[in-house]
């Protein structure tokens, strides 16, 4: 009797299954990181490297100082070297630790120091980069295409200095998504994850304070991600396609990779149920498989991306017409 085989190859990296744990709390030592190796995941995203909160440590230590100011340099090359030199030690223990491929992961908004931080990522042994980038478009001045080039000139730099993978995490607040997509094919990005969930702020109108919104995603937030994997994965060929956001059983990461993902990552689910619910997602995935006779992942990937159905009109459809047209 033949195995069902879940093995996908990703960014260029083969994974035992498409699966990947995505950059959190949950990816931040080793520990965790073998308890999702044992869970079955076919790869881990670390936590990020913050840029922002890099910046914010060393300006708190520069104010602390204000009486000394010929510490400040002193205070901003200490404060980045340890914080690096935490991540790239991060990154040798867990590729020492786990067999499952371990990609890096940047958040940065600017393309200053990040050139230099991603070779000595790679160097560290990291299988892939994922840079987590998000500017938000505050200034009436510019036009779309001056922040897009941001997220542009980032990869440009990086890429030129690397050789292992570079994957881009983007938000779906794009007024093009496939051009900027595409945009990134064309600069040599092996892949892009659709889509990054940010921090959202609320109000509590009790204190007058600011809070976080929502932390955690739901079930329904697949729905954005579903639509745009369809999409991109039939119109800009050649970029793999990491689907994100909403992903918390084994029927929605089948529902992306029917739309054309190569893998799909999974976050908030694991908060709420436990690191050994990936083993869970996975049983779903190879239950279905062998339920309607799929060997393996090829074989159904993509059957129901832009291309593949009778109307792919679907995607792009906007409103409820057809169900609340009715209703008054």
């Amino acid at each position: 009797m033949d195995m069902t085989n879940l093995e996908t190859n990703y960014l260029g990296i083969k994974l035992k299954n498409p699966i990947i744990v995505s950059s959190s709390g949950l990816t931040n030592s080793v520990d965790k990181i073998k308890q999702i190796e044992i869970a079955g995941a076919g790869a881990v995203v670390l936590k990020s490297l913050f840029e922002e909160q890099i910046n914010h440590d060393i300006g708190a230590l520069i104010n602390e100082s204000n009486d000394y100011p010929e510490a400040e340099d002193y205070i901003r090359s200490y404060t980045k070297s340890n914080s690096v030199g935490e991540y790239l030690q991060l990154i040798e223990s867990a590729k020492a630790a786990v067999d499952i491929p371990v990609i890096a992961s940047i958040n940065c908004v600017s393309a200053s120091d990040w050139i230099d931080y991603a070779t000595k990522i790679e160097d560290a042994g990291a299988d892939a980069l994922e840079l987590n980038i998000h500017v938000v478009s505050i200034d009436p001045s510019k036009e779309s295409e001056d922040y897009e080039q941001v997220y542009l000139d980032i990869v440009e730099k990086i890429k030129d200095k690397l050789n292992i993978p570079i994957v881009v995490k983007i938000g779906s607040h794009f007024s093009n998504i496939t051009n900027l997509v595409n945009k990134l094919y064309h600069r040599n990005v092996n892949g892009v994850v659709l889509f990054n969930r940010f921090y959202q702020p609320d109000i509590d109108i009790n204190t007058f304070c600011f809070v976080p919104a929502q932390i955690f995603s739901d079930a329904g937030d697949i729905r954005n991600s579903l639509r745009w994997v369809g999409i991109i994965s039939d119109k800009v060929k050649g970029i793999d396609i990491s689907a994100s956001t909403g992903v918390h059983s084994g029927e929605a990461a089948i529902k992306l990779l029917l739309a054309g993902a190569q893998s799909v990552q999974i976050c908030s689910v694991l908060y709420k149920n436990g690191i050994d619910y990936t083993s869970t997602i996975i049983k779903e995935i190879t239950e279905w498989m062998e339920k309607n006779n799929f060997k393996t992942i090829e074989d159904f990937r993509g059957k129901l991306s832009y291309s593949s159905i009778s109307n792919p009109a679907i995607y792009e459809r906007a409103q409820f017409m057809k169900h609340f047209s009715s209703y008054e």
